[in-house]
């Protein structure tokens, strides 16, 4: 049934409840946003692509899900990529795409050591997801000239934490805004998302 995860994704969960959705959805979760359209993360690869020249440089896929975003980097001409997902189902999904040069599953408190200077976050922050402090945990992890390309999505703007914290990092000069873009998200459900690519200071 299309719709079926969609419909309550974005509803407040815990972590170990936002866990289980996703194994469960993870069967069927390409064919389901893929049938609305489904185009932030061929934005965001296009995005983090355009400040990142040297695409043999490693990026970090991270809340890697089905893989999706990670066959959008490939096409975007990145050469390798690692994905770390809180879902064994669906990293499951991803390795059968044979992407990724490493998949790993992490639990919310997985420490993130400072291994790549490029890290992609799609769809990952905001309701019935990761909360803001993994904006928090991603831009800490990377190192001075690291970039980060993210999005938030018609849901995660709605709530202004979500800006404001992003809005924190660049104000103090910690990180610098390279791009931000509104445009397509799902466009089956006439939803939008913000993709920004930030570089650390």
């Amino acid at each position: 049934m299309i719709g079926k995860f969609l419909d309550k994704v974005y509803a407040a969960r815990d972590l170990k409840g936002t866990k289980a959705l996703y194994d469960e959805w993870s069967a069927s979760y390409d064919a389901e946003v893929g049938e609305f359209g489904y185009v932030t993360p061929a934005r965001c690869a296009a995005a983090l692509a355009a400040y990142a020249p040297d695409k043999s440089v490693p990026v970090l896929d991270f809340g890697c899900g089905t893989g999706l975003a990670g066959e959008a980097l490939r096409d975007a001409g990145f050469e390798a990529i690692d994905g770390v997902d809180l879902s064994a189902k669906m990293l499951a999904q991803a390795k059968a795409k044979d992407i990724y040069r490493k998949l790993t599953q992490i639990t919310a408190d997985t420490p993130l050591g400072k291994d790549y200077r490029l890290i992609s976050a799609v769809g990952v922050i905001g309701s019935g997801a990761a909360p803001i402090s993994a904006l928090d945990m991603l831009l800490r992890a990377l190192p001075v000239g690291g970039k980060l390309v993210f999005s938030f999505n018609d849901h995660a703007l709605a709530d202004p934490v979500n800006t404001g914290r992003l809005n924190e990092w660049l104000d103090c000069g910690a990180a610098r805004l390279l791009f931000k873009e509104h445009g397509a998200h799902l466009p089956g459900k006439n939803m939008k998302s913000t993709v920004y690519v930030i570089e650390i200071a």
